[in-house]
Formats: C-alpha cells, structure tokens, sequence
C-alpha cells in the first residue's frame, strides 16, 4: 500500500501543474493513470502528455521497473519521476538510466526529468508538506513547464527579445509568421509596413534567440518555434494586464510566477507606464517589453492568442 509521503508527492505534482495552468499560457487536463502514479495533459495548439512515477519505499527492482514503465511509453512528451533522495537511489538510478544509454531507447532519456525530495520529509507535518510542495513546485516550474511547454524559453530569450530598439515590431513579425508563415522578405515586408532592411534585420535577431526558426541555416521560410509561441502568449497575458484584463483585481498570482522566474516583474510596472515613457526612461528588460506589448496592441499588428482554459476531468 502507498504510503502517505508517496501519496502527498503524486497529488502535489499535478496539484503544481493545475495550478500552473491559471496563468493561461496552457490547459490542464488529468489523465488516466493507468501503469502510472500520475498524468495528465498539458494543451494549446499541441497536446503534451506527462506522466510519472513517485519513488518512496522501492527496492532496487522498483526503481529499475519504474525508468522501464516511463521510457516504454511513446506517447509521453515529459517523463517525471519524484524520488526520495538517498544515495542508494541515486547511484541505482545512475545505473538504470545509464544501462539505456547504448541501447535504442537512448534517445528516450531527455524526456526523463528527476525530482529529488528529502528523505526525511513527514507527510503528516503540514509545515513540512509545505516545504516540500514549495521546492517541487519551483524546480518542476523550472525545468518542466519551461522545457516542456515553453519551448525552452530562459530569461535571457526574453531580456534579448525586449532589447529590440524598434518596440512592437519583433511581436508583429512572430504574430505573422504564426497565422502566414514567412515566405518572402518583400511580401512580408509590404503585409508589415516595414522597410525591408529593418524586417532583415529584425527576423535574423528572431532567428538567433531561436523565436523563428527554419529548416535552412541561411532562413528563406520561416515558421514561429515553440519559445516563440510562448512570448506570443505571455505577451498577450502581459496585454491583458495593460487593459486591467487579467484576472480578479487585475491579478494573477501563477502568471506572476511563471514570469518572475523569466526574469519578468510585470506587477512592478504601473500599467500606465508602458504607454506613456519614452525608451530613454525604460530601465529594465521587464519595462522593455512592456513597451513592446503597448506598442504592438496600439499599431494593432499582432493577432493576441486568447487564454488557454480546460476544466479538469472528473
């Protein structure tokens, strides 16, 4: 019978991904757990499935039967396993995962992402749960939901994007190659109203921070990556936020969260400032992009993607 530590762990990470879900940026979905402690379905215009197994009282058969039963599933986009964090487990799930490694399902091992959690964690604590779910829910938040349903996206994507010294235009140019696809600098360039050399200029920008990519280092057709999706949308939210849309009080707490480990401090930017100060007054990457997002939303050139809300199953 599970124990209660192993039953606290499997709630609170789906508990960490439903609640994710209220920023907007994806919808949530539990799934059948079927040969698993818990799944569910992560959705925008893709669905991803993540599964995972809770390690808390298995001998060395379990661990092995457990990365078997994660890496055999091919419909699973994220394998999760939360393990009691000892050095026996370690060193057995060194091995496990390590005897895959010159075998066809190598490939399989980037969808594993492992949680440690303290050994001596006591479920029946509430301070202790506490704690626990608060360090779970920042390292699934930041390897997880960022790898996996952000395409990547870091800090550092985002600080380059808002450095753009032509505010509204990255976003213009991502929200066109999302609904057209970028086939041709001059028809875009006209379909944009932006000069040629400026939309070169900007694309290639788009190109390195891998928000636009293409099948050909030298571009041509160009499609909207994964991270550039995700901008897309904490941009829309960050719109929402500029017209007091946001949520109850203009609030959004998992928003919030989501963005100030992307290096994004929205709440600290009054929503009138992103209209009114010019680029010499905009000190931070967070007020950058603020700019950009006031601008695009009063050229209107961007198509804003709307939340993403599903109800969980029942």
């Amino acid at each position: 019978m599970p124990s209660t530590e192993h039953d606290f762990l499997s709630e609170s990470a789906l508990q960490i991904m439903e609640n994710a879900a209220k920023s907007g940026l994806f919808s949530y979905q539990e799934g059948s757990r079927k040969l698993f402690d818990f799944s569910c379905d992560l959705k925008k215009d893709w669905s991803k499935i993540v599964s995972g197994q809770t390690l808390w009282k298995h001998d060395r058969d379990g661990i092995d039967k457990d990365i078997r039963t994660l890496l055999t599933q091919r419909d699973v986009a994220a394998a999760v396993y939360i393990a009691r964090h000892s050095t026996q487990n370690k060193r057995r799930l060194a091995e496990v995962t390590g005897s895959y490694r010159d075998t066809p399902m190598r490939e399989r091992l980037s969808r594993l992402r492992v949680f440690w959690v303290p050994a001596d964690l006591d479920a029946t604590d509430a301070s202790a749960r506490d704690t626990a779910y608060e360090t779970l829910r920042d390292e699934m938040t930041k390897d997880l939901l960022m790898q996996v349903v952000l395409g990547g996206l870091t800090p550092q994507d985002v600080s380059r994007f808002a450095a753009s010294g032509r505010p509204g235009y990255p976003l213009a140019i991502l929200s066109y190659a999302k609904a057209k696809e970028y086939r041709s600098l001059t028809k875009t360039s006209k379909a944009l109203g932006l000069s040629t050399q400026i939309l070169k200029e900007e694309v290639q920008r788009l190109f390195v921070i891998g928000f636009l990519e293409s099948d050909s280092l030298q571009g041509g057709i160009y499609r909207v990556s994964d991270s550039g999706k995700a901008i897309l949308d904490i941009c829309s939210r960050l719109r929402d936020y500029l017209h007091g849309n946001l949520g109850e009080g203009n609030k959004n707490e998992e928003l919030a969260h989501i963005c100030r480990l992307l290096g994004i401090d929205y709440p600290s930017i009054p929503s009138e400032v992103a209209k009114t100060v010019t680029k010499a007054e905009l000190q931070s990457p967070t007020a950058l992009l603020m700019q950009h997002v006031a601008q695009a939303d009063a050229d209107g050139s961007v198509v804003w993607p709307e939340p993403y809300f599903t109800l969980p199953s029942t």
